[in-house]
């Protein structure tokens, strides 16, 4: 049974968060890295402003070196949103895409995770397909794959809608990145977890936990209000065995971000999310 951990990018970030602009770590990479493995994590995941940073410094081939030294096997890369629209048109994210996929050119991850937008749930997902099937063809050209990652606040809001897109799209580069957060605060019971995940579709999984009442908005909640793995409300060890009867072992995504989290020292917060997330393991 694969207990192995993945220091997802907000976890190991530091005094930052996705309500800032750049959201980049103050963390050096150099001292992050080492943290991330110091605490027992296997790999880990980095957001694209840390990305941009990092290839306008050292570069991208010195920081896999750096991973692999401090034998970090595992990478992920995130966030593409409206990955459909268009280049040149208005709400375009062309120019993520080109840095993870240039970033993915030569660190290989385990796949690149994207979303969709902040709004109403998605009614129709046929205009998502041909433009999800382009983005596919990109990543499995330089030997990675394309993670769902649905959130409850956006345009693809549960995982069932996720799946429901994973199918038409019918990509083998095309899978699902399931985070309990997301799962959870969707209402989705484990039941229809379990009836919507064919074999096979899950690439990776975010572990983290919150309190039972939302505090704020959804978005507020998830990104200043997740605790450690077991002192929240969720049913972690029931989607664990969810997600293993579907046939995904790990390595197992821990992503935390709070506002008394991100304050931590980074090597304190590394160690207690990955011990708590183990107890869950």
């Amino acid at each position: 049974m694969n207990t192995a951990l993945i220091a997802t990018a907000w976890t190991s970030a530091g005094n930052t968060s996705p309500m800032r602009s750049p959201a980049t770590s103050p963390v050096p990479i150099h001292e992050r890295l080492k943290a991330i493995a110091e605490a027992g994590f296997m790999g880990f995941g980095l957001v694209a402003d840390d990305l941009m940073a990092i290839r306008d410094s050292i570069g991208f081939a010195a920081l896999g070196a750096m991973a692999a030294e401090h034998g970090l096997s595992h990478i992920e890369i995130e966030l593409i949103e409206r990955w459909w629209i268009p280049r040149g048109q208005s709400g375009h994210t062309y120019h993520v895409r080109d840095l993870l996929l240039d970033a993915a050119d030569v660190l290989k991850p385990a796949f690149i995770k994207i979303s969709s937008e902040n709004g109403s749930a998605a009614i129709d997902l046929a205009s998502l397909v041909a433009p999800l099937r382009e983005l596919a063809d990109d990543a499995s050209r330089l030997g990675t794959r394309i993670a769902i990652e649905t959130m409850p606040f956006s345009r693809l809001a549960t995982v069932p809608v996720g799946a429901e897109l994973v199918d038409a799209v019918a990509h083998p580069h095309v899978g699902l990145l399931v985070d309990a957060w997301h799962v959870f605060r969707a209402e989705t019971s484990l039941t229809e977890l379990d009836t919507s995940l064919p074999d096979g579709i899950v690439f990776g999984v975010e572990l983290d936990d919150a309190m039972p009442e939302v505090v704020g908005t959804l978005f507020e909640d998830t990104i200043d209000r997740r605790v450690l793995c077991g002192e929240g409300s969720f049913d972690l060890s029931g989607l664990v065995d969810v997600l293993r009867g579907k046939g995904f072992d790990g390595p197992w995504g821990v992503e935390i971000l709070s506002e008394s989290f991100r304050t931590l020292p980074v090597g304190e917060a590394l160690q207690r999310a990955a011990e708590t997330a183990r107890k869950v393991l």
